[in-house]
């Protein structure tokens, strides 16, 4: 299937609103997306979304630090946790079996769906 630039600009968009409003959640559209609709394989979607997260980061970060909003005490550790984790998270990522990460995601939806609920 053809990877339409127009789609991906406008998942990237509706992934970037969640992200900016949540201050998550843009993984949540985006990893569907590419899985379903691009067809990407689950390693290849996850590691695309995290680098498109980086950039949504990179512009909300941007904004909320001219606004004096970020609290760098807190950043700075969960940053270094954040780091450790996504070292251990990546490595996994590539060895795990695809039907388990599946499982995993849909696990973590439901999980997430029901929080932001309650």
């Amino acid at each position: 299937m053809k990877k339409s630039i127009f789609l991906c600009i406008i998942a990237g968009f509706f992934a970037g609103m969640i992200s900016g409003f949540f201050g998550a959640g843009g993984g949540l559209i985006l990893v569907p997306f590419m899985t379903f609709l691009l067809k990407e394989n689950e390693v290849t979607a996850r590691a695309t979304t995290i680098m498109c997260i980086f950039f949504m980061v990179l512009t909300s970060s941007f904004f909320y630090f001219k606004e004096n909003s970020i609290d760098w005490w807190i950043a700075g550790k969960c940053a270094i946790g954040g780091v450790i984790g996504g070292y251990i998270g990546s490595k996994l990522l590539i060895n795990l079996n695809k039907n388990i990460l599946r499982i995993l995601f849909v696990i973590f939806l439901i999980y997430a769906g029901i929080k932001m609920i309650i």
